[in-house]
């Protein structure tokens, strides 16, 4: 019968594995996503922030060179002086003479109260404004993790779902496989039909005439791609130059 394991290097790419604590390409897909809806957010932050410095500056330039200070003096002197030593004199002396007065005036004012009074934001209130939004991220971030406890609820609480569920992802796989197989033995067989390059040959020449370099010049597995190992097996067929990692061999 077919069986599933070992996983396919491709095949294992597309799972999540909950026991792994490193970020994996599903999650990847969308956890970028989620950053992504981040951006505008972080576009309107930096806008609002940027337009607040702009504002500030320019209010303070308002304050620096608009102020204007008024200095006024005045003086009043009046004395009427009554000569002779009549009757009249006197009584016109005694009238009139309530009328001297003299008095100094000095008004200093400015437009200090009609200026604006602008209070520029502190770095601490920056980051205060920024740190709803590396919260937010940094939920994105961590969100990956409380995903992969979904699965198990579900199975929890509904176990002969989570069975068809099983059984369906294994018939799935199997398929999968056996057209990726197909589709790949075909890719393979046309590429051993075409003529190798110049660089192919080039590195085959390297690595007969100087056996060492073959720890610099290792090849790939013609499947996956997968780096040289000891563990790779090459193609029976001498005039193949095919090399297959353990898992596709």
């Amino acid at each position: 019968k077919p069986t599933l394991l070992p996983l396919l290097r491709e095949e294992t790419s597309s799972f999540i594995f909950p026991c792994n604590p490193a970020l994996q390409r599903p999650e990847l897909q969308h956890m970028v996503m989620e950053l992504l809806r981040c951006i505008p957010l972080l576009l309107f932050l930096l806008f609002v922030c940027g337009l607040d410095h702009f504002i500030f500056s320019v209010l303070s330039i308002i304050q620096h060179h608009s102020f204007i200070e008024y200095s006024y003096q005045t003086s009043h002197h009046l004395s009427v002086n009554v000569m002779g030593t009549s009757l009249m004199a006197e009584l016109l002396r005694t009238t009139i003479g309530a009328l001297n007065s003299s008095f100094d005036t000095e008004v200093e004012t400015s437009n200090l109260v009609c200026l604006p009074q602008p209070t520029g934001m502190t770095r601490q209130q920056y980051l205060n404004t920024c740190l709803p939004l590396g919260a937010l991220a940094f939920l994105c971030l961590a969100q990956v993790y409380p995903f992969r406890l979904r699965r198990a609820i579900a199975a929890f609480y509904f176990p002969k779902r989570e069975k068809t569920r099983v059984l369906f992802l294994y018939n799935k796989l199997l398929q999968q496989r056996k057209h990726f197989l197909h589709l790949q033995r075909g890719r393979i067989a046309r590429q051993a039909r075409q003529p190798p390059g110049l660089w192919t040959l080039l590195l085959q020449w390297c690595r007969r005439r100087w056996p060492c370099l073959r720890r610099c010049l290792r090849r790939s597995c013609t499947l996956c791609g997968k780096p040289e190992t000891p563990r790779h097996q090459p193609c029976p067929n001498p005039d193949c130059n095919a090399l297959y990692c353990e898992s596709c061999w």
